[in-house]
């Protein structure tokens, strides 16, 4: 199964397009985003342009109403955190990095993504990788993202511009 990771959207339009049509041509089957989508507009786009499943959790950018999450059905909204399964594989799910530790107590994970930093970063702390994909909005550094196929438990950050 392959899952595309992403965070700190901040409404770009044009690097969503360009990054869930990159994720259709690759056969992506789930997002995962670690928030800061921003507005309502970008949230209806996300959802009704993936058609698989959306792994959501809140950003401290979010302008959108909670509510209004319930409109889209591929959307499983997980709050300020959560952990979500995907086949053999727990990934937790956050904004803020202060919330992992948070995540850690609740359940053992394979992954922990974030968002928040904007800043790409892979870590292995015991038998967890903890990853930042970046930001999709491209605000700070460069537009990024995260790709993991677990079929062969393979994680990649990938350049939005290099794609």
């Amino acid at each position: 199964m392959k899952i595309l990771i992403i965070s700190d959207i901040h409404d770009n339009m044009e690097n969503l397009k360009k990054c869930l049509q990159w994720g259709k041509n690759q056969s992506i089957e789930n997002v995962i985003c670690c928030g800061d989508i921003t507005n309502s507009e970008t949230l209806k786009y996300l959802s009704e342009n993936f058609f698989g499943k959306i792994n959501l959790v809140k950003g401290n950018m979010e302008i959108y109403e909670e509510t209004e999450i319930k409109l889209y059905k591929n959307i499983n909204y997980l709050g300020l955190f959560g952990v979500a399964e995907f086949t053999d594989k727990k990934i937790g799910i956050c904004h803020k990095p202060e919330l992992i530790a948070k995540i850690k107590k609740l359940d053992y994970c394979d992954f922990i993504f974030y968002g928040h930093t904007h800043q790409p970063d892979i870590k292995e702390c015991g038998k967890t990788t903890i990853v930042n994909p970046g930001t999709l909005g491209g605000v700070f550094f460069k537009a990024s993202f995260g790709v993991l196929d677990t079929a062969i438990n393979k994680l990649e950050l990938k350049i939005l511009e290099l794609i």
